[in-house]
């Protein structure tokens, strides 16, 4: 009786909560750009009523109209989708009822089609249009980053998520997968390119433009980007040499060498490679330096990409920095439980300067990045110099440094200083001028951290004065110096306990009495770790903090002998010692602390 009457009043109150009638979908033209509940009334999915009930909802808790009316139960997620790519523009299809061009199949990896989720229907060469399908109307980065990658004109059109799913397992099939050594036999027998051999250098910028947009050419360096993105590569490296042409990755600090691919795509590899980075491709002579910005697996991944001129053509290497995969956290970078205590004490202090030391490589920035993230709060003000900016940090002002401009370390600081900055980071103190403004800094009541390139902690002193650096400027200002080096970590999945042999001892000046029934470990080699053994790094650390005596040493012009002898009689740990402790943790090998490692005098 109630709801007889309640209906016959309300006229749509229980009628809107049934499914509304679906009617003939209107044209995308009529719904682009419209708000989403005027789009599903117009497909026949939603009522006036029920939108106004999910506005209501909306202004009391906020959130996603659309989602909203998936909670209600009113749409499903598949109707939504179809409403949000009206909205944008992009036009529904039904991929069980198209004919998939091979031809534009053949334009994309298996690799690439999984990892970005889409399927290419179909390619208008003479507009380089390619036609895609997604199951997500908000994937645009997959369309901006297969832009970049492939260097075609992107129309994406949607599809439900059943239906790609089928259409990626029919047509990129799990067993089929390319291998960088398919895609090079493929490259070996392709006219276009072997038109190109023998060439050298009379190549007129017609042709090179030919050369790198020729789809076997994108289709390898495609492959080898997200390989090497997946494989956790630091560096990826393209040589040119007289008799052939060098692919190889770095991982964990270490070179491996791929299938080397015919000599003569080198000139097609680099042009590629340069269109993606907006480099002058007609430039050979000088080098270059850009970036490619990609998306992959919804984590921002950054390509540091350097052109070199050599004798035998451009190499290439391309630095990836993944900046989901940066630790910027101090209790994850490898420090041991004392060091870390000293450190988060060094980093707390309101001025003074920090200097972190060691090589190329040896994870720097990433010890320095995780310090600011535990000083970046809405109550710190942290500028950065840096050259290059690696790792964009919310809540920091980074500064990229540009010589060419003048934009230089010393030009940067003094600007900082004009800032209001509490800490400041300066990427390296190259000479003079830098130095004594990062002083300046730290005597006006500011933390500043920097970097130098020197072999331990107690060189960084010598350093300084070499680059002309008063004794007393460097006593009143420096609080500490934290040297460091990365060690390959064993493998966790094929760890295995070993006996080292004397030889193996000697090299780090250790007799067998000497270590007893210690038990040491090795990575025996399995898929996981790509049969290396290892399997990521982790840091050794060598901290010198700054006392009274050290100070008046410092002033007293002493050697850096006479200083690492008495920083290690204050309880300075040194890098071989900190390896050696990483050894008895199991955590990493004889050989790689003998490696990164100098013996002590």
């Amino acid at each position: 009786m109630t709801e007889s009457s309640s209906t016959d009043q309300g006229g749509e109150s229980k009628a809107a909560t049934k499914a509304a009638r679906p009617r003939k979908m209107p044209s995308v033209d009529q719904l682009r750009g419209r708000q989403l509940g005027r789009i599903l009334i117009k497909m026949g999915k939603l009522r006036r009523g029920q939108v106004e009930e999910a506005l209501e909802i909306q202004k009391e808790r906020r959130g996603p109209i659309g989602q909203i009316f998936v909670e209600l139960g009113y749409i499903s997620e598949e109707d939504l989708n179809l409403a949000r790519a009206a909205q944008t523009g992009m036009e529904p299809i039904d991929l069980g009822k198209i004919d998939v061009g091979l031809e534009a199949i053949s334009l994309m990896t298996a690799q690439m089609a999984n990892t970005y989720r889409v399927l290419p229907l179909e390619f208008d060469a003479p507009n380089n249009l390619m036609t895609l399908a997604l199951d997500n109307p908000d994937n645009f980065v997959a369309t901006d980053d297969l832009k970049t990658l492939l260097g075609y004109e992107i129309k994406p059109v949607l599809c439900t998520t059943t239906d790609l799913q089928k259409a990626l397992e029919r047509y990129y099939p799990e067993g089929e997968q390319e291998s960088i050594t398919g895609l090079i036999d493929e490259l070996s027998d392709d006219e276009d390119l072997a038109r190109f051999q023998d060439r050298g250098d009379s190549i007129d910028l017609a042709d090179l433009r030919e050369m790198a947009e020729l789809n076997p050419v994108k289709k390898l360096l495609n492959l080898v980007l997200l390989q090497a993105i997946k494989d956790k590569a630091s560096d990826i490296h393209f040589e040119p040499f007289e008799d052939e042409f060098k692919m190889r990755y770095r991982i964990d600090g270490v070179l491996y060498e791929m299938v080397p691919p015919p000599r003569y795509i080198a000139m097609a590899i680099s042009s590629r490679i340069k269109v993606m980075a907006n480099l002058d491709i007609a430039e050979r002579r000088m080098p270059q330096d850009g970036r490619i910005e990609l998306l992959v697996r919804g984590n921002p991944i950054d390509l540091r990409v350097a052109v070199l001129p050599t004798m035998f053509g451009e190499s290439v290497v391309l630095r990836v920095l993944d900046r989901a995969n940066v630790q910027l956290s101090i209790d994850k970078i490898g420090m041991r439980e004392d060091d870390l205590r000293t450190f988060y004490q060094l980093i707390k202090k309101p001025n003074g300067i920090i200097i972190n030391t060691g090589p190329t490589g040896c994870g720097k920035t990433t010890t320095l990045y995780a310090a600011l993230a535990e000083l970046n709060t809405i109550d710190v003000k942290i500028l950065t110099a840096e050259d290059p900016v690696e790792y964009d940090v919310d809540g920091m002002v980074q500064v990229q440094i540009r010589t060419a401009v003048g934009m230089t370390f010393a030009r940067a600081l003094r600007s900082f200083l004009r800032q209001d900055p509490d800490i400041i980071l300066v990427g390296e103190i190259r000479d003079l001028e830098t130095a004594q403004i990062s002083v300046q800094a730290s005597l006006t009541g500011h933390l500043v951290f920097t970097t130098l390139h020197t072999n331990d902690a107690p060189s960084a002193i010598a350093r300084l004065v070499d680059l002309g650096l008063e004794p007393f400027l460097i006593t009143a200002t420096l609080e500490a110096v934290v040297a460091q080096r990365l060690v390959r970590r064993v493998c966790t999945n094929c760890k295995t306990e070993h006996k080292p042999t004397e030889e193996q001892l000697m090299g780090l000046d250790l007799k067998p009495e000497d270590v007893g029934d210690q038990v040491f470990y090795y990575g025996a080699g399995c898929d996981y770790c790509n049969n290396t053994g290892y399997r990521g790094r982790v840091g050794i650390y060598e901290t010198m903090v700054m006392d009274d005596q050290l100070r008046e040493m410092i002033m007293d012009k002493a050697s850096t002998a006479v200083l690492r002898r008495h920083a290690i009689k204050g309880g300075m740990r040194t890098l071989r010692e900190s390896g050696l402790l990483a050894i008895y943790d199991g955590v990493t090998t004889l050989d790689e602390v003998v490696k990164e490692t100098i013996m002590e005098e």
